[in-house]
């Protein structure tokens, strides 16, 4: 029992190895190591994965949103499978990675919306949720030619779907809700721009 009390040092530990992970600006620094651009500068000045497709072009893009998904996933898989006798501390390091790629240590507390490394977090927590979620994203995104349309939309039916499939785990389904709000009011001036139709599209 003592030994079980004395490792609560892991909590920490694991929560700020996720927010670091989930901080590293991917799109961004592959513009500015191997394209020498800064792509706060160019297209939307965001520097997700949809910002480096728009500037950087198909490849960067790709391995952009590929490691914003695992910055996700991995320290969260990691948590689920080894430290298992830690109640939440998956969700805990989920949540400290989402919020790294939101208010990055790297960027002075700034960075971007969330929805790739979001989606690599839920996948290693609720995958059946997330692969739907994903779904949703795809249809109304290619629907629509908005990425942001997809992001909104997919945010809104993971926090949906998760409060269905996951409904006996009332703090999951509550910091889920909680997350697809934060998302949504991070695409606040994609919203603005949809209304006045002027949203980038691809």
């Amino acid at each position: 029992m003592m030994w079980y009390l004395n490792t609560y040092w892991i909590y920490p530990v694991a929560i700020l190895i996720g927010y670091v992970l989930g901080s590293v600006p991917t799109g961004l620094w592959i513009g500015i190591v191997f394209y020498k651009k800064d792509i706060r500068k160019f297209g939307s000045g965001n520097i997700g994965a949809t910002n480096a497709f728009r500037v950087l072009g198909k490849i960067p893009g790709i391995i952009s949103l590929a490691i914003d998904v695992l910055k996700g996933f991995i320290p969260v898989l990691l948590a689920k499978l080894i430290l298992v006798n830690y109640p939440y501390l998956p969700l805990m390091v989920g949540i400290s990675a989402i919020f790294g790629h939101l208010f990055s240590i790297f960027l002075l507390f700034k960075g971007g919306k969330g929805v790739a490394t979001g989606t690599g977090v839920y996948l290693a927590l609720a995958p059946i949720p997330t692969l739907i979620a994903g779904i949703v994203f795809l249809v109304m995104a290619f629907s629509t030619r908005m990425v942001s349309v997809g992001s909104i939309t997919s945010a809104i039916a993971l926090a949906i779907l998760v409060s269905i499939i996951h409904s006996n785990d009332v703090i999951f389904v509550i910091i889920t809700l909680s997350i697809a709000i934060l998302v949504i009011y991070k695409h606040r001036s994609n919203i603005q721009r949809i209304i006045r139709g002027e949203e980038n599209k691809f």
